[in-house]
């Protein structure tokens, strides 16, 4: 009896200490507490995993630069771990599992997420923190594959972004709405920038889709080391089609100077939110965006995409609902 019980002591405490470092979180980030004083303080030692997306683009980087902040600002209370995941689609599927407790996702992918369409087949139990700068589709192709529309692109072999991200999300409605079957119509790569980039260096893909914050690291190399051999494509023509679909696709410009092209190029944006579990610790929720618009310059010197970041669209995420811990760190700050 005495082995016994020591055995089972010692699995319980085995199993414990893996609840705590699962997902790089301790039992303070999540609970229940919908009726609970909101103080914006961490009085617990508390550690959250970010969800981002692909290391050369922005999520990543705004996302690494939030999670540097969080202990700073909080007493050392409550710090972060930024990890590379293939982004918005993905991103609230280990969100919701608990994998990470806060979430970097497309506006148009959280709006299906909160409302049990598109790739989620029920309302998921997610809430924003706040709405934060806006990704502009970037649709780029080699200069010699004959592409000069969406349309061109049939029977090219076509990188549609990482498996289960936004960019796919996005990808697949403008091949779409211009008459292609994204199963069928385009030799579809469904690689991550990374691997993109170089497969347009190397010509084994002739063109790729990319939804992101400006300038998006991966493709500022693009356009650096190959010059007049890419070129952006206007995909503003299907902009119409895509908002009768989410009212979140909105006309949008990439300047000349962003990557160095000759002309500016009209695109499709679409605005971005943090996501968090509906029963996020509303301290920790609070916590986080404070220190999301009080470091600002701080994001916004690791990417300049983060100075979109504002009080005055902080609010705008309905039909996602704000997280009630983010609502008060919002009133606090004096957003709109």
């Amino acid at each position: 009896m005495r082995r016994t019980s020591a055995r089972l002591a010692a699995v319980a405490s085995t199993l414990a200490l893996v609840a705590t470092g699962c997902g790089g979180k301790q039992d303070g980030a999540a609970k229940d507490d919908t009726a609970s004083e909101i103080t914006c303080t961490v009085d617990k030692d508390t550690r959250i995993g970010i969800a981002t997306g692909n290391a050369t683009g922005v999520y990543y980087v705004v996302g690494n630069a939030l999670a540097n902040q969080l202990s700073g600002a909080t007493g050392g209370k409550l710090t972060g771990t930024a990890a590379e995941t293939g982004a918005s689609v993905q991103n609230i599927e280990q969100l919701v599992a608990g994998n990470y407790d806060v979430a970097f996702s497309l506006f148009d992918t959280a709006v299906n997420a909160a409302q049990g369409k598109g790739s989620f087949t029920a309302p998921q139990p997610v809430e924003a923190l706040a709405r934060i700068y806006d990704n502009y589709t970037q649709v780029v192709v080699r200069a010699d594959a004959g592409i000069n529309s969406v349309a061109d692109m049939a029977g090219k072999r076509i990188s549609t972004g990482s498996p289960k991200s936004g960019t796919e999300v996005i990808a697949n409605r403008l091949l779409t709405a211009a008459g292609l079957d994204p199963a069928k119509d385009v030799q579809a790569q469904r690689l991550d920038l990374t691997k993109t980039v170089d497969g347009i260096k190397d010509g084994s893909i002739d063109g790729l889709f990319w939804s992101g914050g400006l300038p998006t690291g991966g493709l500022t190399d693009l356009f650096t080391t190959s010059g007049d051999k890419v070129k952006f494509i206007d995909i503003s023509p299907l902009q119409p089609k895509l908002a009768e679909l989410n009212p979140a696709y909105q006309p949008g410009t990439i300047s000349k100077d962003t990557y160095k092209t000759a002309t500016d190029t009209p695109t499709v944006v679409v605005p971005n939110v943090l996501l968090v579990r509906k029963n996020l610790d509303a301290n920790v929720a609070c916590a986080v965006t404070k220190v999301l618009f009080d470091k600002k310059d701080a994001l916004a010197q690791a990417s300049p995409a983060a100075a979109g970041i504002s009080l005055d669209t902080a609010r705008r995420t309905a039909p996602v609902p704000l997280h009630r811990g983010a609502t008060n760190a919002l009133t606090a700050l004096g957003a709109s």
